[in-house]
């Protein structure tokens, strides 16, 4: 169990993401998010093969990442923790499982887009190695036809 996490929270087990999971999946995306991502999206995403794995706790979904593997690099495009499992030290454990695999095919870089205003997920990174290497004007959807700044940020592994 991960550093942090709270005692008697369920046992844990990464699954790669599959069609049976989806509608559970979605289920946590719209709780987690304003601007969750959409079917489509996580369709997308078991159509090209990317790394989506579940972080299940016996029968429940606590979290989820996809990645993106690139030319010795790897972009993490979604990483999602219920928010009834949120503080407990399952996103940590779950960026860990991340470089993990980016490093097991040799991937030097890890790359991220964070909205400008997510102070927690920022600080996870950081703490994970992850610096701000740039920002993306106006990549995220905000509500009521506004939109919200990306940081841009990025891990070495070599």
């Amino acid at each position: 169990m991960p550093k942090g996490v709270t005692p008697g929270a369920p046992q844990a087990a990464f699954v790669p993401l599959s069609l049976p999971l989806l509608a559970n999946v979605m289920d946590v995306e719209q709780r987690a998010y304003a601007h969750p991502w959409s079917r489509a999206n996580f369709a997308d995403v078991l159509h090209s093969g990317y790394h989506a794995q579940v972080l299940m706790g016996g029968n429940t979904i606590v979290g989820y990442y996809v990645g993106m593997q690139g030319v010795q690099e790897a972009h993490l495009l979604n990483i999602t923790v219920d928010p009834h499992f949120q503080r407990q030290g399952w996103a940590r454990l779950m960026m860990q499982a991340f470089a993990l695999w980016a490093g097991s095919w040799q991937a030097q870089t890890l790359w991220l887009e964070v909205r400008v205003g997510n102070a927690r997920a920022i600080a996870l990174y950081r703490s994970e190695g992850f610096e701000v290497v740039g920002q993306r004007k106006a990549y995220y959807a905000a509500g009521r036809g506004q939109r919200e700044d990306a940081l841009v940020m990025r891990r070495s592994l070599g």
